[in-house]
């Protein structure tokens, strides 16, 4: 089974976690575009959404699904979202979209938070997919010498604005044995709005995808 059908199967069998007048968060990338595509079948039960990008917000829009800001609300239902990356404590790497800032206060902010992986998304030690981190433009030349610093390959990912006005760097050549503590190190650098480690909160229900079976971790 090629990987686009293995996310197609992982976002069909997210449906059966819709449940009527609920309020949906939506994540950005791929395997979130595949259950957008499919939850027109359920729209009649979705109150609402939150969207962490333009882009899913376009493709709700077409589905006639209200768009709710989060500030209109107290909690999101249900965060339904991928990951770059997943160690075996279900801590992620996120942000290849460029959405990591609001993905991560969307996730923060739900009841559940369901995550639709493909096997290959499993990994040991995280930092294989680069990790990316959120930052003013001004901070820029700072930040990057101070990766260097720290063993890291940091690369500019031109372009490509953030939908706050933000850039994106994107750090390569890293082995995170310690998410928390690398987190904290990083966070330390003023000028950095949101780092791609999603620790904090965990996703509570997992379909993890492999060539021919689901499975869920909980």
């Amino acid at each position: 089974m090629k990987i686009k059908k293995i996310k197609k199967t992982s976002g069909l069998y997210a449906l059966k976690y819709i449940k009527p007048n609920i309020i949906i968060g939506i994540g950005s990338g791929s395997t979130s575009n595949y259950f957008i595509n499919y939850i027109y079948m359920f729209r009649n039960m979705i109150k609402a959404a939150v969207s962490s990008s333009k882009k899913s917000t376009s493709k709700l829009k077409k589905l006639n699904i209200p768009i709710f800001n989060l500030n209109m609300i107290k909690y999101v239902d249900l965060y339904i979202d991928s990951a770059d990356e997943v160690n075996k404590k279900m801590q992620m790497i996120k942000g290849g979209g460029g959405a990591l800032t609001k993905e991560k206060i969307i996730s923060i902010n739900s009841k559940r938070f369901l995550c639709i992986l493909d096997f290959k998304k499993k990994v040991n030690i995280l930092g294989n997919f680069p990790l990316p981190i959120e930052i003013i433009p001004f901070s820029k030349s700072f930040i990057k010498n101070k990766i260097i610093e720290i063993g890291g390959i940091p690369k500019y990912r031109k372009n490509i604005i953030t939908e706050n006005g933000n850039i994106i760097i994107d750090i390569y050549n890293l082995r995170i044995k310690n998410p928390i503590k690398f987190k904290k190190k990083i966070y330390s650098l003023p000028g950095i709005v949101t780092i791609g480690l999603f620790l904090k909160k965990k996703s509570n229900i997992n379909i993890l995808s492999f060539k021919k079976k689901i499975k869920i971790i909980n």
